[in-house]
């Protein structure tokens, strides 16, 4: 398996691109399912779960070409409305591609997904709202099947019980082509929600209420293909404004909406980071130590769960004793042990840690255990004293694009240690 090797210490300064998002691009992908033609998505970032989900959906009978940022995808009928589990164990969003599927095939069959494991993160709230729509769903063997009697599922409303960005995605999707209007209540707000609904309106869908709480679709008979750009990933963006402030250093992140990250920019300019708006870009700039802020996670607009282990990293260079609390996943502090590894003093205390600073943090091998605490990593790496390893970087690889080579160009010795397939 391939590692990074970081020599740390050393300031970055200049501009990092900020690649296409991968929590759009998935659920955009998707979206070839529900029309044929011919699919065309720009500034689609070269990932590992992007090529994972080009590959189940190559799998589910479509044409699936990437080069380079642009995906092209010929939409035509499914071999079969199955998704296996060699696929689907790779990754939890495959669970995307359910309900495409049931909307236009009326059935489907798609093993338990996997991913991460950063907890349950269950699929009951997207069977919920299926069902409220007229599917019938049944649990055998580690696989969900789920089929519509009536054949096209019926425009409901569904309340969700708790706020799933997942969920609201599918049943979006779903409700497509349903018969009817359907109203999702707490549905998710996150911009990517919003992205989804924009490239599904563009292919003649009639969605209102995307980016708040309730969200509502009228159903039609047809969709057609699409040509979309792919918005900059947010959270590669707050990881590189991160590690810019982290190492003292001045960056600008290019090419992001500043709108998208209040609630990072908030907790960063409160321990002290200088972040203004640049241009089409954020410029992050930094000198250590920080004063130390205590925050929750939260379902957007607030603190994202997926920049908690970053944040985290960059709170253990504050002057004094940080509290930050993770209210969306219950086994999210995989990375706490590497980061005391380092040099780190972090305790946890049920879903609460605090991290009392300021660290030296010392250069060490370390375990990348899931996406988001690798980045955490790769930051302590840049601001250690010597040389530290992180191994497992398969899980950096689902979500940041050439990490090693971005940091490189602002001043970062990195570099990938190739290992076996």
């Amino acid at each position: 398996m391939d590692s990074l090797r970081i020599e740390g210490g050393r300031r970055l300064e200049g501009v990092i691109p900020v690649s296409g998002s991968k929590n759009a691009a998935l659920p955009i992908l998707c979206t070839s399912l529900l029309a044929d033609g011919n699919h065309r998505f720009r500034n689609v970032p070269a990932l590992r779960d992007v090529n994972t989900l080009g590959a189940l959906l190559r799998e589910l009978g479509l044409d699936v070409t990437i080069d380079g940022s642009t995906v092209e995808m010929v939409g035509r009928p499914v071999i079969s409305p199955e998704a296996p589990y060699e696929h689907v164990k790779k990754m939890r969003a495959s669970v995307l591609v359910l309900g495409p599927l049931v909307a236009r095939y009326g059935r489907a069959t798609i093993s338990l997904p996997g991913g991460c494991a950063i907890g349950a993160r269950p699929v009951d709230q997207h069977l919920m709202g299926l069902e409220a729509m007229g599917a019938e769903v049944e649990l055998t063997h580690g696989n969900v099947h789920v089929k519509v009697p009536r054949g096209r599922l019926q425009g409901a409303e569904v309340i969700f019980d708790m706020t799933t960005v997942t969920g609201t995605e599918n049943l979006m999707a779903a409700a497509t082509l349903a018969e009817g209007t359907t109203t999702l209540v707490n549905a998710a707000r996150e911009p990517e929600v919003e992205e989804l609904a924009l490239v599904l309106n563009k292919m003649g869908a009639s969605i209102q209420g995307a980016g708040t709480s309730v969200i509502t679709i009228d159903g039609r008979e047809s969709l057609n293909a699409v040509d979309h750009a792919i918005a900059a990933d947010r959270i590669e963006a707050g990881t590189f404004m991160v590690a810019a402030a982290a190492t003292g250093g001045d960056v600008l992140v290019d090419g992001v909406s500043f709108d998208t990250l209040h609630s990072v920019v908030d907790a960063m300019r409160a321990a002290g980071v200088n972040i203004e708006r640049e241009g089409t870009g954020i410029r992050v700039s930094g000198t250590p130590p920080f004063e130390p802020v205590s925050l929750a996670t939260a379902p957007y607009p607030r603190f994202p769960t997926d920049m908690q282990a970053q944040f985290m990293m960059l709170m253990c260079l504050a002057r004094g004793t940080s509290r930050i609390t993770e209210t969306i996943f219950e086994n999210r502090f995989m990375h706490v042990g590497e980061l005391n590894r380092m040099g780190a003093d972090i305790q946890i205390n049920g879903n609460t840690a605090s991290v009392r600073g300021p660290t030296t943090f010392e250069g060490a091998p370390v375990m990348a255990t899931d996406l988001r605490a690798s980045a955490s990593l790769v930051v302590a790496g840049l601001v250690a004293g010597g040389v530290t390893e992180i191994r497992r970087v398969y899980h950096l690889d689902r979500g940041y694009e050439k990490i090693e080579e971005k940091l490189a160009r602002v001043g970062a010795k990195v570099e990938r240690i190739r290992g076996d397939a």
